[in-house]
């Protein structure tokens, strides 16, 4: 039986509340009316890699030397670090001096958005310079945060609305449950500096793999960020022996290639070395066996469940973003696909016109792939 359910909700201090942090009320309120006993820790803007609020912090601080912004950025909040977030969550639990409660948790510090994007570029040593537009619109201030960071806009304008509101701690009865001094937001950023730099958050995931610290049980739950992601989705179902597509996508990289217009990828890792990239002649770290942490070309090996027949590879290459490429056998009511995602996650601007500029290409090449990764035993057989 359930003891206890925590939710991680937001600060919610004002009677008239964005639809973000409505729905985030609303869920308080349906968790509240389980047996279980509920216990609610209410946080405003979470410091550290993954959290929206603290990515797009992150988005105007590193790209825009002088930014016109909105008079949102004079909202004030109480920032508070995920490590103070997690040891919340972990203090309460189980703890029925907080059963069937609602707590507020932040750090140390009150800071309008300005203040914290300004010593966001501070601590990294950069100078920003911010002139706020009063008349900007939530929704004109929602596609300008759109086209500079990486979130989509659906999150960019839940985002917004949200900001409106002031989030600071009005409830300090935490401090009776779990005694804690938590990190300034300046500490709490010297700390998310240590994980969102992309080769660190790759080299320990990668490592953490090849090493085999993942159990099999767990792998199902290795998943493609999702916010400010944009994808290109195969599916395409087949006939033909599943254990012989299987073996088509271990074999994918090095010698055999990549099934499809192989001197397009051949271009890009000749420009990817133009540029100081890997290129793609570093091949493949093994041509019978694949695992996590192994090199494909300009890919690294994220993922390889063969027990679920999924392999997730990262890209190397210079790119204005990040980028993943996924293939998965699944099957549903008795017929078989194969499931090919890439996924790009942009950096600004140039960022969202590089994927656009590419989606022709992708079209054909991904599709082309699929196609060939399927059909390449009886390619090469009528060959």
């Amino acid at each position: 039986n359930c003891r206890q359910v925590i939710f991680l909700s937001g600060i919610i201090n004002d009677e008239k509340l964005s639809k973000h942090l409505s729905s985030r009320k609303h869920v308080e309120d349906v968790l509240g009316k389980a047996k279980a006993a509920l216990t609610v820790l209410r946080a405003a803007i979470i410091i550290g890699s993954g959290s929206a609020s603290f990515e797009i912090i992150r988005d105007l601080a590193e790209k825009l030397p002088v930014m016109t912004v909105p008079k949102w950025v004079h909202t004030r909040c109480q920032p508070i670090g995920i490590r103070d977030v997690l040891a919340y969550l972990e203090g309460v639990l189980l703890k029925e001096a907080s059963y069937n409660k609602n707590f507020d948790i932040g750090g140390p510090d009150i800071l309008s958005f300005k203040q914290m994007i300004l010593t966001y570029a501070e601590v990294r040593g950069l100078k920003r310079y911010m002139i706020t537009i009063p008349f900007l619109s939530p929704k004109i201030s929602s596609y300008w945060l759109y086209f500079v960071t990486s979130v989509n806009f659906s999150l960019a304008n839940s985002l917004v609305q949200s900001m409106k509101n002031e989030t600071i701690m009005r409830d300090h009865s935490i401090d009776d449950v779990v005694s804690r001094k938590c990190l300034t937001y300046r500490e709490s950023l010297e700390l998310a500096f240590e994980k969102i730099e992309q080769n660190s958050i790759v080299s320990s995931w990668k490592d953490a793999l090849n090493m085999g610290y993942l159990q099999s049980g767990f792998m199902d739950q290795i998943k493609v960020p999702q916010n400010g992601t944009m994808e290109y989705k195969v599916k395409l179902p087949f006939k033909t022996n599943s254990d012989a597509v299987e073996k088509n996508i271990w074999a994918i990289g090095g010698n055999r290639g990549w099934y499809y217009w192989d001197w397009i990828w051949s271009i890009r890792g000749f420009l990817d070395k133009m540029f100081g990239g890997v290129g793609s002649r570093r091949g493949r770290t093994s041509n019978s066996n694949i695992s996590p942490g192994d090199v494909l070309d300009f890919w690294r090996v994220l993922l390889a469940d063969k027990i679920n027949k999924r392999l997730l590879l990262y890209a190397e290459m210079k790119l204005p973003g990040e980028a993943w490429l996924e293939f998965k056998i699944v099957e549903r009511n008795n017929q078989k696909f194969l499931s090919q995602v890439a996924t790009f996650r942009p950096n600004g601007l140039w960022g969202r016109a590089y994927w656009y500029l590419m989606w022709p290409f992708h079209l054909f090449i991904f599709n082309g792939m699929a196609k060939q990764i399927v059909n390449y035993e009886e390619a090469v057989v009528n060959g």
